[in-house]
């Protein structure tokens, strides 16, 4: 990302589910645009597939050596301060990639969903590389990723 795509992007705190649900609302409930490659209903779609995961288990698992390294030196910074953008998934993690043509009214309903779904049930999947999270780590982190990627989202009038 560039440093004036940097510049575009909104500043997003949520210090709840109950937040980030209030403005996936107010944004889906109006015009949208993006400044990063992934329309907003790609973002809500890849957001929701990551809640899924947390509760049903991932697909794939980092390295041994990596994951002991990210917990041992990252696991405090990803779970409490704004997460780095321009992060690329390994190939093990496409299936975290939303499809291309995704509408915002499919992303909004899957992540609406998943929301509905992580505040009825308990996270018990490990992380790919972070290992085991406690429900509380899940909830900071599923807001820390959400943070980042709805950044990229602004309505018209912003």
């Amino acid at each position: 990302m560039t440093g004036e795509l940097a510049g575009r992007r909104r500043d997003v705190q949520y210090l709840s589910l109950d937040d980030f649900r209030a403005d996936v609302e107010r944004l889906a409930a109006t015009s949208v645009r993006t400044v990063g490659d992934w329309s907003f209903g790609q973002i809500l779609v890849h957001l929701a597939k990551t809640i899924g995961f947390s509760l049903d288990g991932f697909p794939f698992q980092s390295p041994w050596l990596v994951r002991k390294l990210v917990t041992l030196f990252l696991k405090n910074r990803l779970l409490h301060k704004k997460l780095p953008s321009g992060f690329k998934l390994p190939k093990k993690g496409r299936g975290l990639l939303p499809e291309p043509d995704t509408t915002v009214e499919e992303g909004t309903r899957m992540i609406l969903a998943a929301l509905d779904r992580l505040q009825r049930e308990i996270p018990r999947a490990a992380h790919p590389a972070l290992g085991q999270l406690t429900p509380e780590e899940w909830q900071s982190l599923h807001l820390r990723h959400a943070e980042l990627h709805m950044s990229f989202a602004l309505s018209n009038d912003e």
